[in-house]
């Protein structure tokens, strides 16, 4: 028992570090720029992971490397400790696991954009944050929205990329499991 709940405290802790990174990489990839609420929430949380790395990882073609790979590192380390909790430390069988925690902290995020997005559409669609969601997701659903036309003021652009998204993660996961 004592296990478990050691685990579920990385594994929380990891995910919300990881998830800050990668929203953090998310922002400046496609060049919004936050509330200063959650700018302030963000660079509060990640600051003293990414100042370090980005003397190593400059930003690079409009991208902010060090946070990409810094959330790469917490799922590397969050992985690494659980297996150590559990005696079971290999260094295969952590890359794989780090790498699979890491895509499912991407593809979750991604769904959880879309989802927020969709809730500010149908509760208040003049939220405060509600253009900064939809900006986050512009890269996602632009492309479905060039393929799905509107039905009836009814955007399923939406929903195509949730399963779109369901489909790659899947993909993806069964892809690694298989190597």
């Amino acid at each position: 028992m004592l296990q478990n709940i050691f685990s579920l405290i990385i594994e929380t802790a990891g995910s919300v570090l990881g998830g800050v990174l990668l929203l953090r990489f998310w922002i400046q990839a496609v060049r919004v720029r936050p509330p200063q609420q959650v700018a302030h929430f963000i660079f509060t949380i990640s600051d003293w992971m990414v100042r370090p790395l980005r003397k190593v990882l400059p930003g690079f073609s409009g991208y902010d490397w060090a946070s990409l790979i810094g959330a790469l590192v917490v799922a590397l380390a969050a992985v690494a400790l659980q297996l150590a909790v559990a005696s079971a430390l290999n260094v295969q069988i952590l890359l794989v696991l780090a790498a699979l925690l890491f895509l499912q902290w991407v593809f979750y995020g991604l769904i959880g954009l879309l989802i927020i997005e969709a809730i500010f559409s149908w509760v208040n669609p003049q939220a405060p944050l509600a253009p900064f969601v939809r900006a986050l997701n512009a890269p996602l659903l632009d492309p479905v929205r060039r393929v799905i036309p509107l039905l009836g003021n009814v955007d399923l652009s939406p929903l195509v990329a949730l399963i779109l998204l369901r489909i790659i993660h899947q993909l993806l996961i069964a892809l690694i499991q298989s190597l």
